[in-house]
């Protein structure tokens, strides 16, 4: 079969033909419908070294937002029919410790001595026309469309798990939620916010057509510039936000986001960009609290698909053939990107 692999640090993948893999016990083939193209694969195989912290080395399959059709079951499986469509869950974790046992293999105990991070992250992953996963990471789509699926098992789940912790800071009314940077992530997120919240929801970021599409879902707009947090502040008559979602991770994004805050709120840093932000007891607004989330639980992307099948989230995909699959690639690298490249294996 044909799959787009990362062969080493620093270089551009290539695709090429390998075997078509084997169900282990426990596990699924999944004949492939989607699989969206992230940023964090460029960062893979164009950003790391070899001797980066928490990467895995190559070679193997890309792809770690993934969706199919059921096509072989392993040994000890039941209770799946052939053709019926699954949103994967990316993460793998060890399966035994306390965070693994509530759904939460981003936040494996055993991470460092685990083979894999998950699905496309050391374990070859759904840039292919076939994938094995563990059928534990399926989650039902019923009749939902599978290929603008895809997306959601990380741009959709990310956020929404950064967005569900934040909800107590969200419930009243006459709250405020920013977003910062409406790439992928940042365009679900206004749309979980509406879905889920009364709040106001501000949203920024340097392109003009990102900006526009929030507006579209429910967002006031702020562009960039040295004024960006005053005229954030203006808007929530000078007393701030109760919940700001980083999904840059800057430094100039970070502080933004922190001192955007109202007394009490929360920012949450879900882009990760590398940023480093001061902490000053005299300027932070007193019991405002800064954290960082990565990725959810597959508790959470159930959630994710009902609102998806309820038509509360409507992800924008541009669809590629997996012969055109490095285009995509060097499109969402060079940000000629609009929407979420998904990779198509077997047609549209």
């Amino acid at each position: 079969m044909k799959a787009i692999v990362f062969d080493n640090f620093k270089t551009f993948p290539t695709l090429k033909d390998i075997d078509i893999p084997t169900p282990g016990p426990g596990e699924v083939l999944l004949k492939v419908a989607g699989a969206g193209a992230c940023h964090s694969d460029v960062a893979v195989y164009n950003e790391f070294e070899k001797d980066s912290p928490g990467v895995v080395p190559p070679p193997f399959v890309l792809g770690h937002e993934n969706s199919g059709w059921i096509e072989e079951l392993g040994p000890g499986v039941s209770g799946f029919t052939k053709g019926d469509a699954y949103l994967v869950y990316g993460p793998i974790g060890c399966g035994r410790c306390r965070a693994c046992s509530r759904g939460q293999d981003t936040y494996c105990e055993n991470a460092a001595t685990n083979p894999y991070l998950g699905i496309g992250l050391g374990r070859d992953g759904g840039m292919a026309e076939y994938v094995t996963v563990p059928a534990r990471n399926l989650v039902p789509l019923y009749d939902a469309d599978p290929v603008a699926a895809a997306p959601l098992s990380d741009a959709g789940l990310t956020p929404y798990h950064a967005i569900k912790n934040s909800l107590p800071n969200l419930a009243d009314g006459g709250r405020f939620a920013l977003v910062i940077g409406l790439g992928g992530l940042g365009q679900i997120a206004v749309q979980i916010l509406s879905a889920l919240t009364g709040a106001t929801i501000i949203a920024t970021d340097m392109k003009p057509d990102a900006m526009a599409k929030a507006e579209a879902t429910g967002a006031i707009t702020v562009g960039g510039g040295d004024d960006q947090v005053a005229r954030i502040r203006e808007i929530t008559g000078g007393r701030g936000v109760d919940a700001a979602f980083d999904f840059v991770g800057a430094s100039a994004t970070v502080a933004v986001a922190a001192q955007s805050l109202a007394r009490m709120g929360r920012c949450t840093i879900v882009g990760i960009g590398g940023g480093t932000y001061e902490w000053s007891f005299f300027t932070n607004p007193y019991e405002a609290t800064l954290t960082n989330t990565y990725w959810g639980t597959i508790e959470d992307l159930h959630e994710v698909v009902d609102m998806y099948r309820a038509g509360q989230i409507v992800p924008e995909v541009e669809r590629f053939s997996l012969d055109n699959g490095l285009e995509a690639y060097r499109k969402l690298q060079a940000g000629e990107l609009s929407g979420r490249a998904v990779v198509v294996p077997h047609g549209s």
